[in-house]
């Protein structure tokens, strides 16, 4: 069953740009892993220091492996994160 998860940032005043950058890398890193089935961040066009990632995976082995990833934890966890005044992530399953 497909897992999906939306992640919200909030980002640190003047790091709008660099975080920008990194997802694209993030984005083509993590659309590129085989159980990866959709991984999309979006910016709010009202506030460009939110940022929400729409992400969908085969199943939970695919998002456990997303998360194991060496570029998930050298450019989220490593790089994105300390850019961050707020990270929420909640994981999701389809009901309907």
């Amino acid at each position: 069953m497909a897992v999906y998860v939306v992640a919200r940032w909030l980002v640190k005043p003047g790091e709008e740009e660099r975080v920008a950058e990194l997802l694209h890398e993030i984005a083509k890193a993590s659309r590129a892993e085989p159980g990866c089935l959709d991984y999309r961040p979006v910016r709010s066009m009202a506030n460009p220091a939110e940022v929400l990632l729409f992400e969908e995976y085969a199943d939970d082995a695919a998002l456990t492996a997303h998360r194991e990833s060496e570029h998930f934890r050298a450019l989220v966890l490593g790089q994105v994160v300390p850019l961050l005044e707020e990270r929420s992530v909640t994981i999701c399953e389809a009901i309907a």
